[in-house]
């Protein structure tokens, strides 16, 4: 191994890239799955915890104001500059759906078909919001309920939401300016149940694809968004009310409206300039 600006971290950074490597078809890596055994496979989504509940519009057409998808693709970036101007609970309902949508049940409810790929279909992620300034509703915790496309109210915070949210985006202050910052959480038994030992690096594929459809689906509804995989993970389960064990943070990303560049943003290869505040994205 090259051990070059390893910092003496050489046998973490190995098992980093062993973990980045498929173990699936190598035999010392077999192993039988509850599946395999026919134990019965777990929900296909998290049951309500019992707060109030917020039906959610369906007419996603009418939020989108960027719909065609080659344009979707060649503006899509990350955005950290935004107004402090409220959601509608329309763009958010529009969001949560494009991220974590059921479009039909597979099977006799063997799994789901949603707006995003997964392994065996296993989709084993749930999406929490902390409505920061989002028109309708409290300051709190929400939770995705996609199997009836609502919401619920998890945990109420009428002071301090946005500097408890950038502490567990380990300071990132940007992040108080967005009308909501949406957490992924990853439950591991759903993937487990059928890969067993092999799963967990299938369900870090699977959540990427989901963030995609979020940056998609902000682009198109006039929003931005930028992914964060910098956070404090006990924050953040704290703070969702998550053990950290049968289900634990895996992604954040706040969104928000953006502020429109001054001037029209120039290319290098691989690079995008944002004029408004000089920095380099991706």
């Amino acid at each position: 191994m090259d051990h070059r600006n390893t910092g003496g971290n050489a046998e973490k950074l190995a098992a980093g890239r062993a973990f980045l490597k498929s173990t699936f078809g190598d035999p010392a890596s077999a192993y039988e799955s509850d599946q395999m055994k026919e134990l019965p496979q777990p929900p296909l989504a998290k049951e309500a915890m019992g707060g109030p509940r917020f039906a959610l519009t369906r007419d996603f057409p009418a939020q989108v104001v960027q719909p065609d998808f080659v344009t979707l693709l060649e503006e899509r970036m990350s955005h950290r500059n935004f107004q402090r101007k409220a959601m509608t609970q329309d763009q958010l309902a529009m969001l949560l759906w494009a991220s974590q949508g059921i479009t039909a049940i597979r099977g006799n409810w063997y799994g789901t078909f949603r707006t995003y790929p997964s392994g065996g279909a296993r989709h084993a992620f749930e999406l929490y919001v902390a409505v920061q300034n989002v028109e309708g509703l409290e300051k709190g915790i929400y939770h995705y309920l996609p199997l009836t496309h609502e919401i619920e109210l998890v945990k109420e915070v009428p002071a301090g939401l946005e500097d408890s949210v950038s502490h567990m985006l380990c300071d990132q202050a940007w992040s108080k300016r967005a009308g909501a910052v949406f957490f992924f959480s990853a439950v591991p038994y759903r993937a487990e149940w059928r890969y067993c030992t092999s799963a967990h690096r299938v369900v870090l594929i699977d959540v990427g694809h989901a963030m995609q459809n979020l940056y998609l689906g902000c682009h198109a509804a006039g929003l931005g968004t930028c992914a964060i995989a910098a956070f404090r993970q006990t924050a953040c389960d704290e703070m969702l009310g998550l053990d950290g064990v049968e289900e634990c943070t895996v992604y954040a990303a706040p969104v928000g409206t953006v502020i429109q560049p001054k001037q029209k943003r120039t290319f290098a290869p691989g690079v995008t300039f944002d004029p408004t505040t000089g920095d380099e994205e991706e």
